[in-house]
């Protein structure tokens, strides 16, 4: 029971940071602070993405899982509707260099409008 907590509160802290790197930076144009944190994060998942770099949250999820005695995701709702946002079905390196590129794109967007403020 512990376990499969413990991975189902994994797999929400790994949406939320995957969110994190995507529009963090909108909380950078209120709460300049935030940058310190966004801007490292942004640079591992563009990295995770481009250089198909194992993300460490993935293997504790799966470590947790197995220690609960579950095969892979099981079908509660965590696992149902939120598993296959992280997760998608066919992801390809063509589809990762998209996905870092998204990610890259936001940001600068959001970071040229900070610089231009300050």
């Amino acid at each position: 029971m512990l376990y499969r907590l413990a991975a189902d509160s994994l797999v929400l802290f790994h949406l939320s940071f995957i969110l994190f790197v995507l529009f963090g930076g909108l909380l950078a144009l209120k709460w300049r602070w935030v940058m310190w944190l966004h801007l490292p994060a942004v640079a591992w998942g563009i990295a995770v993405e481009v250089l198909h770099l194992p993300c460490p949250l993935t293997r504790w999820e799966n470590l947790f899982r197995h220690l609960a005695g579950q095969e892979g995701y099981g079908a509660g709702f965590i696992e149902h509707y939120l598993l296959t946002l992280i997760y998608p079905a066919g992801l390809t390196a063509n589809i990762q260099w998209v996905l870092g590129a998204v990610v890259a794109l936001i940001n600068l967007t959001v970071y040229s409008r900070l610089i231009r403020r300050a």
